[in-house]
């Protein structure tokens, strides 16, 4: 069993020359069938190999198609960021712009506020002195109806002059639209009788 199981490569030409034909044609047959065997099972790897090799090569296309998928969802989203900041930036400057003109609308609504308030306060203390002076105009108007009373005298064409009481004129309190009595003068020519 021994030399059986020698390798023909490590036995010498001297060896081999003594064996018998049979152990010559045995050995050969030995190394023959070991050969044909390696031959298999190297032909079963290399196609175990092979499908590997087709199995990576079907995978790398598959990854190929996924990666150009993601480039090209990337390339959008960028194409999107990029679309998205300039809207940013656009909102950001009309947001400024609407801040600096509420700021300005606000300082010419404050300054025109302040400028109503002072026209009011004026008009105000403008129709105080009105209603002050109309006051004082009645009061006139009423000691001179008072004083003078209301008299008729014969005329030589035998019509008497009626003297206009006070009380039916306008005295100027703003209730009327004609307006007030322009002057105490005025106000006694038009409440005295005439001569």
């Amino acid at each position: 069993m021994g030399d059986a199981e020698e390798e023909l490569s490590t036995v010498s030409d001297a060896e081999m020359a003594v064996w018998s034909k049979e152990k010559l044609i045995a050995r050969i047959r030995g190394e023959e069938s070991e050969k044909i065997a390696a031959l298999v099972q190297r032909g079963r790897l290399i196609r175990e190999v092979n499908r590997q090799f087709q199995e990576h090569l079907l995978e790398i296309r598959e990854l190929k198609g996924v990666n150009q998928r993601l480039l090209d969802e990337n390339r959008d989203l960028r194409d999107l960021c990029c679309f998205l900041d300039d809207d940013r930036l656009k909102v950001k400057r009309l947001s400024r712009e609407w801040q600096a003109f509420g700021h300005y609308a606000a300082k010419v609504m404050r300054e025109d506020f302040g400028g109503y308030l002072g026209k009011l306060a004026e008009l105000e203390r403008q129709q105080e002195a009105l209603v002050k002076e109309n006051l004082e105009l009645k009061e006139l108007c009423l000691g001179l109806e008072e004083d003078s009373g209301p008299r008729s005298d014969a005329s030589p064409g035998g019509s008497s002059d009626l003297s206009i009481p006070c009380g039916s004129r306008d005295l100027g309190d703003g209730s009327s639209s004609t307006g007030s009595v322009g002057s105490p003068d005025q106000l006694h020519m038009a409440c005295s009788p005439e001569d």
